[in-house]
């Protein structure tokens, strides 16, 4: 059998009969067996903003939580502004399109998906015995902003230290370079890297300060707040911290030691979720996720969440990775996404990829458990040596049966649905590149 004609066997697939979060789960019952007991169950994405993965999550969780009592939904957004999308979902009365807009980073949250995913929530949440809580994992401020971060533990510390006064040119020096999305994400780096270096230094040294008076006060804040609050507000300067020194990497040209700390930092998170939580579902790309070394194009290899968590958790970490056909993808052209042009065409997958090997094997959406797959089977997956990266047609080395457990694949995915009250509801930059964004 050639590279290009591989396909696996009718024994591996598991049809899924469909994608919408509100059908029935009877074609989900194979999760019963494939989970186990793990306590974090990592569901993947190609890449972000397509309508399929938002749906896929969605129902997953839905499953998980109704069938097994998994109590969080943990994605690959800002923590700090995370924390407004959980109060939402827990019947907090803030506006749904607000909660979109500003509770979630990157443009996650602008799309109708993602908004029936926490109204779903929110729905379960209003009967559940237990709730679903969601949790952001990432370092929040779009990767590039410290304001969301600083300004939570800033108003932390008035209301728990309130003998205590900031250095008000921490606070100025990080007003200098913000982002508000995306979209500014790049300008806030560039305006980081014009600061003059003692300037940075002076940065680092006031964020090291704060986390450093948070950490050896514990006793005293926690007699002014309560000791989730102050949970709540250390954790925030742990990602502060993180983000400052990702920041400063990325605009040295050192990505690999960003990325190395950003998901390190993400898997943090993720333990101190689990402090809180008995099992959790963790959103993010595959390459967050994989047990497998990550690359970026012209990057060497870094170590991502997954693999963090799987030397931390072991069997309680169990990954399902995606792959995809054809259809839209995120745009890798950085000046059309900026106007409007957010998804580009997907081209058929590349020979000898592990899509191209399930694109082969069914013209639906299904999943194949790697761990119990036949011999031929699981030679045809160790035989493909790279998967689509998420990013215009960049591909990254993977050994698939190291790095997954489960790989869903969907034949064809399209971008998600812009909702008009999240759009309505961000910043001016983001409403103008909206505005000129048409649907394929």
């Amino acid at each position: 059998m050639g590279i290009i004609d591989r396909q696996l066997s009718e024994a591996a697939m598991i049809r899924l009969d469909t994608l919408d979060p509100a059908a029935p789960l009877d074609d989900l019952t194979w999760l019963d067996a494939t989970i186990g007991d793990a306590r974090v169950v990592a569901i993947g994405e190609s890449a972000h903003y397509n309508r399929e993965f938002y749906e896929l999550r969605h129902r997953l969780l839905r499953y998980l939580a109704e069938r097994h009592g998994f109590s969080a939904y943990v994605m690959e957004t800002g923590f700090t502004e995370g924390r407004r999308a959980d109060a939402w979902v827990l019947g907090g009365e803030d506006q749904l399109g607000e909660v979109m807009a500003h509770g979630l980073t990157s443009l996650m949250g602008l799309w109708r998906q993602l908004g029936a995913h926490l109204e779903w929530m929110r729905g379960h949440n209003a009967t559940a015995a237990r709730p679903v809580r969601f949790h952001g994992v990432d370092l929040g401020g779009q990767n590039a902003s410290l304001l969301p971060a600083l300004d939570a533990v800033l108003a932390y510390l008035a209301q728990a230290d309130p003998g205590f006064q900031p250095d008000p040119a921490v606070r100025e020096t990080a007003a200098s370079f913000a982002a508000t999305s995306a979209f500014t994400a790049p300008a806030a780096l560039a305006a980081y890297a014009q600061l003059p270096p003692e300037q940075k230094n002076a940065l680092t040294a006031g964020l090291t300060g704060l986390a450093a008076r948070l950490k050896g006060r514990r006793l005293d804040h926690v007699r002014h707040t309560t000791a989730q609050q102050y949970e709540d507000a250390l954790r925030i300067a742990c990602q502060l911290i993180t983000l400052e020194s990702a920041i400063r990497a990325m605009t040295s040209g050192d990505v690999q030691s960003a990325m190395y700390n950003r998901d390190a930092e993400m898997a943090d998170t993720v333990e101190w979720i689990l402090r809180r939580q008995d099992r959790v579902v963790l959103a993010a790309h595959n390459g967050h996720l994989q047990r497998w070394p990550g690359e970026l194009p012209g990057m060497d290899p870094m170590t991502p969440l997954g693999m963090h968590l799987a030397d931390r958790l072991g069997n309680d970490y169990l990954v399902i990775g995606t792959t995809v056909g054809t259809g839209q993808i995120l745009n890798s052209d950085a000046a059309a996404f900026q106007t409007g042009t957010l998804f580009a065409p997907m081209q058929a997958p590349r020979p000898g990829s592990l899509d191209a090997l399930m694109h082969a094997s069914h013209d639906g959406p299904f999943a194949a458990d790697l761990r119990r797959l036949s011999p031929a089977d699981a030679g045809a997956v160790r035989a493909a040596t790279v998967y689509r990266a998420g990013l215009g047609e960049n591909y990254a080395p993977i050994s698939p049966m190291d790095a997954f457990d489960v790989v869903v694949h969907l034949p064809r995915v399209t971008g998600a649905d812009p909702d008009e009250a999240a759009v309505a509801c961000s910043p001016e930059e983001v409403r103008e590149v909206f505005s000129h964004y048409k649907p394929q």
